[in-house]
Parts: C-alpha cells; sequence; structure tokens
C-alpha cells in the first residue's frame, strides 16, 4: 500500500509519520499472507530500503514480526492488536460457543461478522471439516454486496456512507479478502438495493453465490440488549447440499433459534470487569526508552508508542478519553494524543459515543489477524526451537499424545557428525520417551490409571521401565517436578529431557524435548544446562500460545 505522509493532504499536521509508515508495512505483510521479502515491502509502500529495515527491526523487537533471511514474517503476538478490538466488543467470548453449537446442529459452517465500513468482517469461524470447506479467517473483510450479513447492516446507511460504497467500487480496493471477480461487473446498485428491501421484509439476508460459485449463506442480526445491531451471523453451506431457497427452509428455524440465544446470553452478560493493560503498554515509556538505547537509530520509538496504543484498549475498556490511554500506556498526554489522531486518520480508532473519547474499529484486525488466526502450534514453537537448538547445541521437537504414542510436530535438528534421526510425524511409545511421559503425567487420574491398565510396557532397551506400577511412580514423580528426563530406555546411548506446554487454561497441549547422545551430557548437566533453557523455551511458546489462541482455535498439530 502507498504510504501517506503527514505533508499529504488530508493527513493531519499532528499525526505520526514513523506510525503511518509502520502501519503500511504490516498492512502489506499481512495481505501477501503473512511473509514478504523486504525488497518486496520497499516496492509496494514506496519507502527507502533504510527506513523498511528500521521499521522491520522496531516489529521485530516489539515480537510482532521476526526476520526470517531476507523476509519479514508475521509473529502470533501481533494479534494482541487484534485481541485488544475482539475483548472490547466483548462478542466472541459469549456468542462463540453458540455459533459452534449452531454448527454442529446443522452441520454446516457458521460464522459471526460485525459491519466495517462498507463492508461485513469476521470476528468468529466454525467451520465444518469437509473436502470443499471455508476458507474465510478472523479478521477477513468482504464487500457488503457480495454476503448474506451485508444488506442487514446496509439497511442502516447513510448517503455518506453509499457515496463511500460507491467510490470504493469505482476504484481498486485491495484489501478484500481474495475471492473471484463476478462476470459482468457484479452487483450493481440497483440489484444491492433490492436484496436490501428483501432483507427488511423477510429478516434475513442471502447470498445465493455472490462471493464464489457454489458457495450460499443466510444470515440474520444478532442484537444488543439496546436493540442495535451486535453482529450478524451466517451460516455457510454448498450448492451440492442446498439451493439457496432450501437453505432458507431448512435452516432458518435452528439459526432463530440460535439468534435468540445468543440475544438472551448478551441480555445476561454482566458488564465486563476492566482487565489489567498488557504490561509492556503499562511500562511503554520506560520500555521503549530502553529500547531505543540498547538499538540507537534502528529502533523507532514513537512507531512502538502508537501500537501499543492499542493495546490500551480492551476487555472493559471498549471506550477511553485522551486521559485514560495516556494512564494506561505512560505517556504524556500529547504523545497519546498524537498517536489517536493517526490511528483515526487510519481508520483504527473512532470517536466514541462519549464526548471526547475513542474506540478501536474493526480495521485493527487488518493488522495480520486473518493469517495468524490459522497459525498451528508447531509453526508457533518453531521459532523458539530454533533458539533452543542454537543454546544447547542439540536437538530439540515438540510432539503431541496421540493415545498411546508421542507423534512428533515439530523438530528443529543440530548438526553434528552423530545426531538423533527423527522426523515430523513419527510416532513412538509415549511410556518410554520423555515427551510421552510428560504428557502422560498431565492426564487426569482415572485416564492414566486406565491407559496404563491396558498399556503394553515390552523392554525396548535394558534400562526400559516394563512394570505398570513403577511406570505410575516415574509420572507422579514427572507430575510433581514438572519435567522428564529418559535415560537409555528408548534406544542405547540415547538421553533426552522433556517440559510441558501448557494452553490459556493450563491444560498441556504437547511437550518439548532436547535429545542428545549419553557421551555429550550427564543427566546432572542436563538437569543444570538444559533444564533451564527447556523451561524458558516452554514458557515462550505459551506467552505466544497464549495470545494466538485468545480468540482463534490453534491446532496442536
Amino acid at each position: 500500500m502507498a504510504v501517506s505522509t503527514p505533508n499529504d493532504t488530508g493527513t493531519p499536521a499532528e499525526a505520526v509519520g514513523p506510525l503511518i509508515r509502520g502501519i503500511a508495512v504490516l498492512r502489506d505483510v499481512s495481505e501477501a499472507g503473512g511473509r514478504m521479502g523486504v525488497s518486496e515491502l520497499v516496492r509496494s509502500t514506496g519507502l527507502a530500503r533504510s527506513t523498511v529495515d528500521r521499521v522491520t527491526a522496531t516489529l521485530a523487537r516489539m515480537g510482532y514480526l521476526r526476520l526470517d533471511g531476507h523476509a519479514a514474517v508475521l509473529a502470533p503476538r501481533l494479534m494482541e492488536l487484534g485481541n485488544a478490538y475482539l475483548g472490547a466488543i466483548q462478542l466472541s467470548d459469549p456468542l462463540g460457543p453458540l455459533a459452534e453449537r449452531l454448527a454442529e446442529e446443522l452441520d454446516e459452517s457458521v460464522s459471526l461478522a460485525v459491519p466495517d465500513r462498507d463492508g461485513i468482517r469476521f470476528i468468529h469461524q466454525t467451520t465444518r471439516r469437509r473436502a470443499m470447506s471455508l476458507t474465510f479467517r478472523i479478521g477477513d473483510l468482504l464487500p457488503a454486496e457480495r454476503t448474506a450479513p451485508g444488506p442487514l447492516f446496509a439497511a442502516d446507511w447513510s448517503e455518506q456512507e453509499w457515496a463511500r460504497w460507491r467510490t470504493r467500487r469505482a476504484g481498486d480496493f485491495a484489501e478484500w479478502a481474495a475471492i473471484p471477480p463476478l462476470p459482468q461487473g457484479g452487483v450493481d446498485e440497483e440489484s444491492f438495493r433490492a436484496r436490501i428491501a428483501a432483507s427488511r421484509r423477510t429478516g434475513w439476508g442471502v447470498d445465493d453465490q455472490l462471493i464464489e460459485p457454489g458457495l450460499i449463506a443466510l444470515a440474520l442480526l444478532v442484537r444488543a440488549p439496546d436493540g442495535q445491531p451486535a453482529c450478524a451471523v451466517s451460516v455457510v453451506s454448498h450448492t451440492s447440499r442446498h439451493s439457496a431457497r432450501s437453505l432458507s427452509r431448512s435452516l432458518l428455524p435452528g439459526v432463530r433459534r440460535a439468534v435468540a440465544a445468543m440475544e438472551e446470553r448478551l441480555r445476561q452478560s454482566p458488564p465486563p470487569q476492566p482487565q489489567p493493560t498488557h504490561a509492556r503498554a503499562a511500562g511503554l515509556a520506560d520500555w521503549t526508552s530502553a529500547s531505543k538505547q540498547e538499538l540507537g537509530a534502528e529502533f523507532v520509538e514513537s512507531l512502538a508508542r502508537g501500537l501499543t496504543v492499542l493495546t490500551a484498549f480492551g476487555e472493559g475498556r471498549a471506550e477511553l478519553p485522551l486521559s485514560a490511554v495516556a494512564e494506561a500506556t505512560g505517556l504524556a498526554r500529547a504523545t497519546a494524543r498524537r498517536a489517536l489522531i493517526t490511528l483515526e486518520h487510519l481508520g483504527y480508532v473512532s470517536s466514541g459515543a462519549r464526548e471526547r473519547s475513542f474506540r478501536l474499529t474493526p480495521q485493527v484486525l487488518a493488522l495480520g489477524y486473518p493469517p495468524l488466526s490459522r497459525t498451528t502450534l508447531p509453526e508457533i514453537a518453531e521459532p523458539s526451537l530454533v533458539s533452543l537448538v542454537k543454546g544447547v547445541h542439540e536437538s530439540a521437537s515438540l510432539a503431541v499424545l496421540d493415545g498411546d504414542q508421542v507423534r512428533y510436530t515439530a523438530r528443529v535438528a543440530t548438526s553434528r557428525i552423530m545426531s538423533v534421526n527423527i522426523t515430523v510425524g513419527t510416532r513412538l511409545s509415549a511410556y518410554a520417551t520423555s515427551m510421552g511421559r510428560v504428557l502422560l503425567a498431565e492426564l487426569p487420574a482415572d485416564e492414566r490409571s486406565a491407559l496404563l491398565a491396558r498399556a503394553e510396557l515390552p523392554a525396548l532397551t535394558a534400562r526400559t521401565i516394563t512394570r505398570p506400577a513403577e511406570l505410575a511412580a516415574s509420572l507422579e514423580r514427572v507430575a510433581r517436578e514438572g519435567y522428564a528426563l529418559v535415560d537409555e530406555e528408548l534406544e542405547e546411548g540415547l538421553r533426552s529431557i522433556a517440559v510441558p506446554v501448557r494452553d490459556r487454561s493450563g491444560r498441556a497441549v504437547a511437550a518439548v524435548n532436547v535429545a542428545m547422545h549419553t557421551s555429550r551430557r550427564t543427566t546432572q548437566e542436563c538437569l543444570r544446562e538444559v533444564l533451564p533453557q527447556l523451561r524458558a523455551t516452554a514458557e515462550r511458546i505459551e506467552s505466544d500460545l497464549r495470545i494466538a489462541g485468545r480468540f482463534a482455535r490453534i491446532p496442536a498439530a
């Protein structure tokens, strides 16, 4: 995207130029799918190479990007910006489980969407697994005229909003999620207004293959306690299962029941309690000053401060005056004001209902949320595994429990003549591996006892634990100590140590380990030298997983 500057016509004189440039970089990497070469960024933004280097270095320092060779790659921590918006609107938490129940009941994909200018933006997705399944993501933006929720939201458009819609259709708008063009110029104003009139009469909106041939959808509004539209619930199917008419006839009763339940849930939901601001936001001034001192000219302080202003908002902090933003971030009021002016100019902040207050807009989700909402735990873990391997000079892996086996889902090998030869997808018996024991130890007691009762425990080496009582005692010890060290039980000469990786709820969803030949470290050296780094790695993975999994479902494998 071309970058505006404070000198451009229409850009406020007080706008923060580095913040404008930093957001342009994030948007371009997001629209490229989450990865983009630095040289490509120079071309797409029109910025100087030195400017792009400073912006990407600052974003990397914030944990929003990582630099992989000559490419900039979005990092899961960037999702904290979108989480601030989703937490502020308080829709995903109360309505998400009801959307999932509806998807299960109808056996169709279900979405929640909100209006965003002259489009609709998804805030929740529950997708059914099929050969042909929905590929839209949380944060994707679609043109209102080609969706089922669009006519419902457009029913209240002002003439100014219609003018903006006409302007957008006349131009080249690159922000939409990747959807095929319609033949013969797409949906004209007359046909769109006719669909709006029909939705007013019936109370629901229909998309009959306007997004893509074969894709049909039905949408109803979910209203807030004050009667205003809160969001729309949309059920998406395929013409191989329904026509647009049969979709309404077959699914409408179930969707209406779900909408009634959602509106009741919103009425019953207690007012959100203000949650603590992000730790970095709370000490922003000190953090940026320290980063500037360490990195010098490579760190753009005004960019970091401007982006972190977004995290001042969140659960219980949907609408804030300037003074509250300044207090939450530790910034001077003048600095916070300039950041808010810039963010409002770019469309990420709007004026609130109260005088001189601000709110986040759905456009915040455009900052990396769509590609990152489809990330997996192995993708989250890999950069941390790379750092771990560099620190201990041994191979490291991530695995999940699959029945009575562990399945390797990520691995970073060290460069040695003799190394542990395991690849992603490898399955090993859980009882004889360090990661397996960590995960077995985390099972509920009754589930663990049942698994041990039916498990076969053959001796793989002379040191393998083969007696159920002895293995049970070992698992109890692992549960107490928080790690497992397995010494030559899987294979002679192989020693490994593992710790669990936990999700937001504290449940162990995977384990990470370091494996080596027994000649390279004693068991005591493993505990002294490897275990602290292993635990620090698990903590970094868990930190990213907590952010990424706040509103998105992150597959463990």
